[in-house]
């Protein structure tokens, strides 16, 4: 099946870590995107995520770069270097200068560099992968399970963000044939330009308890990985995501929900009450809207009689999406498209 392994899957994957290292703050984990390596006789730590990329094949080498650097800046630090491993089909050029280019024009746009990578011919693919490691510092890691019960949830510029830019592109014949019309694709496709989250994290980390950028299976899966990385219950409203218009239109036509599908371009943060109005403040001084989506509670499934009903072993952390519980990430919505 395509996309990311299951809950327990990923356990098995996790729980490889090789050898102990007393510098490593934060390791691998469910929810946590990022690793925090503590660098000796440094006042800042450094931040590392890697993330691979294919099916997105008009824009593979752009969103690549952005959905790397959004899982550093999103832990609190800022991007700076990149190491890029990319794949090809074949030893087409103008496909390769493609790529190239793609990820060359947006690493100076966020000012990361790249510092090196592997480049190979891999014939049993159809499409480009690239594979992205960014790396970035920061005095502060923000980690996905930073949350406390009675934080409030937040989220900006809207759901599905990346999906919308893949529906307008890759799927625009069939966005048209479904109603959806040239004015709109039009727009949406330009949501390309707004998949970076460096800006909103730069602009909320000094508030927010934890941040997580909703990418493959969208919101209710950054929803269900920060439950269970901070161990508590996020309450949700789902007329209070907010959802763009040509979001609306592209996932209606095609029959996705904007919920449950790519939504790099968002970033979902909690923020103690107390704090909420100084950070959509500062949203809103960088130009990046922000709703109020939720809250956190305690961890309601801590009842393990609960938690066998619904046969999970791990049991720490859930969502309450509408008062209707979701336990397990959705698969993404856009894959049987692909399929």
């Amino acid at each position: 099946m395509t996309g990311k392994l299951g809950p327990e899957a990923l356990a098995e994957v996790l729980a490889a870590t090789g050898a102990d290292d007393p510098s490593v703050s934060t390791g691998p984990a469910y929810g946590e995107d990022a690793a925090a390596i503590d660098l000796a006789g440094a006042a800042e730590t450094l931040v590392v995520a890697a993330d691979p990329l294919s099916l997105a094949a008009d824009a593979v080498g752009e969103l690549a770069v952005h959905v790397a650097c959004n899982d550093v800046a999103a832990s609190g630090a800022d991007p700076r270097w990149l190491t890029h491993t990319l794949f090809l089909p074949d030893d087409d050029s103008e496909r390769r200068r493609t790529v190239t280019e793609q990820v060359d024009e947006t690493a100076s746009e966020v000012g990361v560099a790249i510092v090196g990578g592997h480049t190979e011919v891999l014939p049993a693919l159809d499409r480009p992968l690239c594979s992205m490691t960014a790396l970035g510092t920061t005095d502060r890691f923000v980690a996905s399970g930073g949350t406390e019960p009675g934080d409030r949830l937040l989220l900006t510029k809207g759901a599905g963000i990346e999906a919308t830019a893949i529906l307008a592109t890759d799927f625009r014949e069939a966005c048209r044939d479904a109603g959806v019309s040239a004015e709109t694709l039009d727009s949406a496709a330009g949501f390309l330009t707004e998949v970076s989250v460096v800006p909103d994290a730069a602009a909320v980390r000094e508030a927010a308890t934890a941040m997580h950028d909703p990418t493959e299976g969208g919101l209710l899966t950054a929803l269900v990985e920060v439950a269970r990385a901070s161990e508590t219950t996020l309450a949700v409203e789902r007329d209070r995501v907010p959802v763009r218009p040509e979001t609306r239109a592209c996932c209606d036509a095609l029959g996705v929900d904007p919920l449950a599908t790519f939504g790099s371009g968002a970033l979902l943060a909690a923020v103690p009450p107390d704090r909420v109005d100084e950070a959509r403040e500062s949203l809103s001084a960088a130009g990046i809207d922000a709703g109020v989506i939720g809250e956190v509670r305690a961890d309601e499934s801590a009842d393990r009689d609960d938690a066998a009903a619904v046969g999970r072993d791990d049991t720490a952390g859930t969502v309450r999406l509408d008062g209707d519980r979701i336990a397990e990430p959705p698969r993404d919505e856009l894959y049987p498209l692909w399929e």
